[in-house]
Parts: C-alpha cells; structure tokens; sequence
C-alpha cells in the first residue's frame, strides 16, 4: 500500500521517491568495519549458522526440507550489503538528476537453496554445520529470487560481491573479528544504537 502511495504521489508531481525492495541481505563489509551482529532470536540464514559454529546458540536448524526444490531446502536470492549499499548510492544520484522515481527489486537473480549456503558456510569455515531439521515456517514459498531486470537497466544496477563465496567469506571474517564480541553499549560499534 505505502509503495502505491508514493506511487500517486509521484504521479501528481508532489514527491519523487525510490524504493528498494532488496532480497536477503547478507554479508559484510570487505573491509572488516561493519557487519552484521544479531541477538540470538533472529532467523537470518547466514548469520544464524556462523553463530551457531561459533557456539554462540545451540538451537541452530533447518526450517522444512520438504519443499519441491532440488534438495528439498527452500531456495532464495542472496544480495551482498555492499551492492545493496551501492544500489542506495545509485538510486539517490537518479533522484537527484531528476530521473524519477519508481519501484526496483534487488537481487541477483540466481537462487541457493538453504543446503547450497549450509554447504559454503563449512567449506569457507571448515567447520560442519550439524543442523537439526524443524517444520516449515509459515507462509515461506519453496523459491524466492528477484527479477532485477529494472534496477539494472534504470539504476545501472550490477551486484560485484554477491557471489555466494564472497557473501560467506565477508560474513565469516566479521563474525571471527573479536569486535563480533563487543559490548552493547558502544555507540560507534553497537548496530542496535541509532
């Protein structure tokens, strides 16, 4: 609903906007500054694995294999968080030459089903992941992969470090980073400050 209001809005003149809607955001900064800390709840693939190898949880598992994919794990489209952060940059230079708004999917267009990632993650950290299996979650379809056509082609869209390597390696070199240990509280380090 709030993207056919802004919709609207850009079509009477009133308010130009862009919105990314971007697939599974994973990853982390190449260069070791900034990555993804979470609590111990959340349900992001990548993430929950390498906290799961570094026995930060112990509930670690699988949510359906059962679905009618290849290995029988769900299948999604993974986007490193430096094209995403490059997509922003690309979006807001199109708003400012006054290109217009719109709506853009972000992603790779090519899917890892959960298995392929649990796969990449033990030969990037050379560490099994032993994952329990568990139902389904609601309302999770079998496959999930963006249709980026749009952002490439009006954005000038290109994803350079979402190859599933690059996704898990970045990943692993923040979770490994003693910062990952941090203190809450750290306002320069802490992700959940504002």
């Amino acid at each position: 609903m709030v993207e056919r209001i802004l919709d609207d809005f850009g079509r009477a003149d009133a308010l130009q906007s862009i919105v990314l809607r971007y697939f599974n955001a994973s990853g982390a900064d190449p260069d070791g500054e900034i990555g993804e800390q979470r609590d111990a709840k959340i349900t992001r693939l990548v993430p929950r694995a390498l906290m799961a190898i570094q026995g930060q949880i112990s509930d670690f598992e699988v949510y359906g294999t059962d679905y009618d994919t290849t290995d029988g794990t769900a299948i999604r489209d993974y986007i490193h968080v430096s094209d995403l952060a490059e997509a922003y940059v690309q979006a807001l230079r199109r708003l400012l030459r006054g290109g217009g708004g719109g709506t853009f999917n972000l992603g790779t267009g090519r899917g890892y089903s959960v298995r392929q990632v649990l796969d990449a993650i033990a030969a990037e950290t050379g560490q099994p992941l032993p994952a329990a299996t568990g139902p389904r979650r609601e309302g999770d379809p079998p496959v999930l992969i963006a249709d980026a056509t749009l952002a490439r082609t009006e954005l000038g869209f290109v994803p350079r470090l979402s190859e599933l390597k690059s996704i898990i390696r970045t990943a692993y070199a923040w979770h490994g980073r003693p910062h990952s240990k941090r203190k809450v509280g750290d306002r320069r380090l802490d992700p959940d400050s504002p």
